[in-house]
């Protein structure tokens, strides 16, 4: 099979397997995982795990350190320093140590009877215990943001002990192969690779920090998106070669690259244009790994497997549930958090990767060890999906502090006769509660963030700790005697959960959804919500509002237009005209405009224009433009016969435009 071939082969069974594990509501990593599984050399062998293959898969790797790398800035580190370096570090730490301890008795123990320790020494049991201490940070993440729970004091946790596995790789990328050489030349050679990582990254943090500013400025200015992402990758992968020509790891000086970028005023931009090459090679990294599983030893050493992957995951769970109660989490805050990081992960991988080419572990033992990480790491979204109800069963108190929250929230709203109800106490919410205020109403917050509850709560302001998208907690609140409630946060998921809830309890009360724009409105508004408030368009309303007042139409005016716009749900301002520096974060249902010039031999020329049937397809018609400059909208779009010349304004998501511009031209 040529190079092109095994792509396409590739390309096509992760296209297939990313869609299926989607559709079941499963991380894409699974999916590429799975992939190598199958059309690996142990399985049915269409696809060679080569050195080059492999050494390719690994600038995934690169990629992921680099978004590590951004991520890392001392603001962050001290606003969670606790989670980060109380229990993150003891986490690994003592997983380390255990793990390492733990092995060195079972292999003392089989030496004592006789039977085959699968040629483990300590050097294999310590780097193994290095992967041990790893959780996956692309799967758990992914799963709390749609969860909602990055803001929970467990998310908070979880968060901050993964961060501290990231940073924790770098020195054990270090660490591993320099495990592989002599043992008595091992503190020697570890303490000259640490020596080169420290005056490495010291000469790049202290001079690399100006010159990275200097650089990317400088880059910026040419107004080039092509040179830009050109730039981002050179940057990247030279820091990469460099780090890996001073004999250590490729994804350390991606690393480095990435700490040296976020203290510019770059950094998203950089995020969002790496992001591509991130997930595309990170996919084939897994692709990598799974082709490295043989079934036949793991069908062998079933038993082990098995047993590899629940040893493990006991362990961690006892280790964080043990370390969180030490630094004062709660219960329910301890198990959930030691739920989430009790299975394997992506780090975990790459190490025990680099051990098989190092020849640290035997073949018969790190297939075994490969197949129950993987296993460990499908369990992962299964176990977080019923950590409520694993929590709820384990801890008793987990109830009582519900139920004590509840009734928190109800003491508090029960002063209140008629409140407003608000989803989210951010800046939004807090200036529609003042706002409210001014008017004599009373307001009822729900929000949760622990730190802003008690400091707005300590100075007075009706909100309390509580999830708006929970049903119990919007009774609590008070929401059978509410006279309207508004969800302040633009997160459409959270929204929908909320709307739900509302149309079961009060499906006459008043719900007014804040988002970040139009692409939802109408979903929003089919699940309930009475006004729907997109912040783009109404910031451009606001801008509008402005200039006309300067430019001297009359204010009276001024405002009918505005309130004209917002009762015609904004159908005026919907959708945009798209342009080549416009960021790709909207939804492909996002509202767009798109002009097509009708030439000679166009389709539709010399027909109505609601003959074409542009609607069926899911776009509609703005205007048309004659070829004599006359616009024509409104009423008589429809009867408008069409012409060489004219151009027909489409407005609609993108597939939809698509399809419409097909009918008019072909």
């Amino acid at each position: 099979m040529n190079g092109l071939q095994l792509t396409l082969l590739l390309l096509v069974a992760a296209v297939l397997a990313v869609v299926a594990f989607r559709r079941a509501n499963l991380p894409p990593i699974l999916g590429y995982l799975v992939v190598g599984m199958v059309v690996g050399p142990h399985a049915m062998g269409l696809a060679p795990d080569t050195p080059a293959t492999r050494y390719l898969a690994e600038f995934g790797v690169v990629f992921l350190m680099f978004s590590i790398g951004l991520e890392f800035s001392l603001p962050t580190l001290r606003a969670m320093r606790v989670q980060v370096f109380g229990i993150g570090t003891a986490q690994v730490v003592l997983t380390v140590l255990i793990g390492f301890v733990g092995m060195l008795a079972v292999k003392g123990l089989l030496v004592w009877a006789g039977l085959n320790t699968m040629g483990l020494n300590w050097q294999g049991a310590l780097a193994l215990a290095g992967a041990l201490s790893m959780s996956s940070t692309a799967i758990i993440s992914k799963l709390l943001a749609e969860r909602l729970e990055l803001d929970r004091p467990h998310g908070r946790t979880i968060m901050g002990v993964l961060l501290f596995q990231d940073l924790a790789v770098v020195p054990l990328l270090v660490l591993v192969p320099a495990l592989s050489g002599d043992p008595a030349q091992l503190p020697l050679a570890l303490s000259l690779a640490l020596l080169k990582a420290a005056v490495l990254l010291a000469l790049l943090l202290v001079v690399g920090q100006r010159l990275m500013r200097w650089w990317f400025t400088l880059i910026a200015r040419a107004r080039s998106q092509e040179l830009f992402v050109l730039n981002v990758l050179l940057v990247t992968l030279g820091l990469a070669y460099l780090t890996e020509i001073a004999g250590l790891s490729l994804a350390l000086g991606a690393f480095v690259a990435g700490m040296l970028i976020a203290e510019t005023q770059y950094r998203h931009q950089v995020e969002e244009d790496i992001k591509p090459f991130r997930d595309v090679l990170l996919g084939l990294f897994f692709v990598t790994i799974g082709m490295q599983l043989n079934f036949e030893v793991v069908l062998r050493s079933w038993w082990l497997v098995l047993l590899l992957t629940l040893l493990p995951v006991l362990l961690k769970f006892g280790i964080v549930l043990g370390v969180a109660k030490l630094f004062g989490q709660s219960t329910g805050t301890a198990l959930r958090s030691a739920l989430a990081l009790a299975t394997a992960g992506e780090f975990g991988l790459v190490l025990v990767s680099l051990m098989g080419r190092n020849n640290l572990v035997s073949d018969a033992l790190l297939q075994p060890v490969l197949a129950a990480m993987l296993l460990s790491m499908i369990a992962t979204p299964f176990i977080i999906a019923a950590s409520d109800r694993i929590v709820n069963r384990l801890s008793s108190s987990e109830w009582m502090l519900a139920s004590l929250n509840l009734t928190q929230i109800a003491a508090r709203s029960m002063a209140a006769q008629h409140p407003v109800l608000i989803i989210g106490f951010g800046r939004c919410g807090q200036n529609l509660a003042r706002l409210l205020k001014l008017q004599g109403m009373d307001t009822m917050a729900l929000d949760l963030d622990p730190d802003r509850v008690r400091e707005a709560a300590a100075a007075g302001e009706s909100v309390v700790f509580g999830d708006g998208a929970r049903k119990e907690a919007l009774v609590a609140a008070g929401i059978m005697r509410a006279s309207a409630l508004v969800i302040t946060h633009a997160e459409t998921r959270g929204a929908l959960k909320v709307l739900h809830h509302v149309r079961e309890l009060r499906p006459e009360l008043p719900v007014i959804v804040r988002t970040h724009d139009d692409s939802d409105l109408e979903k929003l508004r089919a699940a309930g919500a009475t006004e729907v408030v997109p912040e783009i368009i109404e910031g451009s309303l606001m801008l509008a509002s402005h200039a006309l007042v300067l430019l001297g139409v009359p204010l009276r005016k001024v405002v009918h237009q505005v309130q004209a716009m917002r009762d015609d749900r904004y159908t005026l301002l919907r959708g945009y005209f798209r342009g080549a520096d416009d960021a790709d974060t909207d939804e492909h249902t996002a509202t767009r405009l798109h002009s097509v010039p009708l030439a000679e031999g166009a389709a539709s020329i010399g027909r109505q224009l609601g003959d074409v049937g542009v609607e069926l397809v899911g776009a509609e018609v703005a205007a048309v433009r004659r070829a004599s400059g006359l616009s024509v909208s409104g009423a008589g779009l429809h009867e408008h016969l069409l012409a060489a010349g004219d151009v027909v304004v489409l407005s609609g998501a993108p597939e939809a435009l698509a399809l419409a511009e097909e009918r008019l031209l072909r």
